[in-house]
C-alpha cells in the first residue's frame, strides 16, 4: 500500500510539472467521452453540414493563436477582448459554432464534471467533423489545459489570410513549426465548408490563374462591387463541398480554387508536386492530413498545472 500510494505522488508531481498529452488521458476520468463529443457532433452535422468545417476551422484558428489552448472561446467582456472579433474569425467562425461547442461542454460535463478542458473539446470535434464528413479519423491527443486569457492581435496577425502568397503561407505555417508539406495537407480541409464573396472577390476579378467558366460562375453571386453580396456564399470545393475528400487538389490543377490563397498551391511553385500526389493518391493524403492534425493539436499546449478547465467555455473561471 505503503508503495502504491507513493507512486501516486510521484504521478500527481509528474502530471502537474511535465505533463504530456496523451490518447488515453479521460480514459479513467471520464471513460465515455469520445462518444458522447461524437454524438453531439454528429447530431449538429446532420442540420447544418457546414458546421463541420467550422469546428475544424476553429481548431485551427485557436492553435494558431498561442498554441492549443481555447483561447478563441472566451467571449468579449467590459474589461477584455478576446479572439472572436479579429478579421479573420469574426465573419468565419459562426455563431452556431461555438453554440455546438456549449453543447458538447453540457453533454461531458453530465457524463464527467468539471474533467474535460473547453480546449480539448475543439480537437476533438474537429477530428469528428471530418471523420463524420467522410474523411480519416485518429487518435487524438488530449489532455490540454484552458487559457485564461487571449490575443485578439495574435488573432489577427498569426492567421493567413485568404489572399497570402505561397511563401507567406509556408513562413506563417513555419512559424508554428509546420512544414511546407504539412501546410499543403492541411489546406485539404478546404475539401469542406464555404467562403464569403468578400474573400474570394478580388480573385475572380483580378486573378489570371483560374478558370474562365468558373470565375464567371462566382461572379453571379459575387458582385464585384465592395458592399455588395459582401456575405455570399460559396463552396470551397464546387465538386463535393459537405463530402471530405481530395477533390479540393483535383480542383487546384483545373485552376478552380476558390481562394487566391487556395491556388497558391498550385501555380507553378514549390507545392505543385505535392498537390498532384495528393490529386491521385487520396489514401496519401487521408495519412497525411491525419498526422498533420495531430502534429497541429500539439501546439504549445497547456498542461499540468498551468491553465484551468473552465466550468463555461466563454468565460474564465
Amino acid at each position: 500500500m505503503a508503495l502504491l500510494a507513493l507512486v501516486a505522488i510521484l504521478f500527481c508531481l509528474g502530471t502537474s510539472t511535465n505533463a504530456q498529452l496523451s490518447t488515453s488521458y479521460y480514459s479513467y476520468t471520464c471513460p465515455n467521452l469520445s462518444s458522447t463529443v461524437q454524438s453531439v457532433v454528429q447530431s449538429a452535422i446532420s442540420q447544418d453540414a457546414r458546421v463541420g468545417a467550422t469546428l475544424v476551422r476553429l481548431f485551427y484558428h485557436d492553435c494558431f493563436v498561442n498554441g492549443c489552448d481555447g483561447s478563441i472561446l472566451l467571449d468579449d467582456t467590459s474589461t477584455f477582448t478576446g479572439e472572436k472579433t479579429a478579421g479573420p474569425n469574426k465573419d468565419s467562425l459562426t455563431t452556431k459554432v461555438f453554440q455546438v461547442v456549449d453543447d458538447i461542454k453540457t453533454a461531458v460535463e453530465n457524463a464527467c464534471s468539471g474533467v474535460m478542458s473547453c480546449a480539448d473539446i475543439v480537437a476533438l470535434a474537429a477530428m469528428d467533423s471530418v471523420s463524420i464528413l467522410g474523411g480519416p479519423s485518429w487518435d487524438v491527443k488530449l489532455g490540454r489545459r484552458d487559457s485564461t486569457t487571449a490575443s485578439f492581435s495574435g488573432a489577427n496577425s498569426n492567421i493567413p489570410s485568404p489572399s497570402s502568397s505561397l511563401q507567406n503561407l509556408i513562413s506563417s505555417f513555419n512559424s508554428q513549426g509546420l512544414s511546407a508539406n504539412e501546410m499543403v495537407a492541411l489546406s485539404g480541409a478546404h475539401t469542406i465548408g464555404q467562403a464569403r464573396c468578400t474573400t474570394f472577390r478580388s480573385r475572380i476579378y483580378s486573378d489570371t490563374n483560374i478558370y474562365g467558366s468558373f470565375a464567371s460562375q462566382l461572379q453571379s453571386n459575387c458582385p464585384s462591387t465592395s458592399g455588395s453580396g459582401d456575405d455570399n456564399l460559396s463552396p470551397l470545393d464546387v465538386q463535393t463541398p459537405t463530402s471530405f475528400d481530395n477533390n479540393y487538389y483535383k480542383n487546384l490543377q483545373k485552376f478552380e480554387g476558390l481562394l487566391h490563397s487556395d491556388q497558391e498551391l498550385y501555380n507553378n511553385g514549390s507545392t505543385d508536386s505535392l498537390v498532384a500526389t495528393y490529386s491521385n493518391d487520396a489514401s496519401t493524403f487521408s495519412s497525411d492530413f491525419a498526422a498533420a492534425m495531430i502534429k497541429l493539436g500539439g501546439i504549445n499546449p497547456l498542461t499540468g498545472s498551468r491553465g484551468e478547465i473552465r466550468k463555461n467555455c466563454r468565460v474564465v473561471n
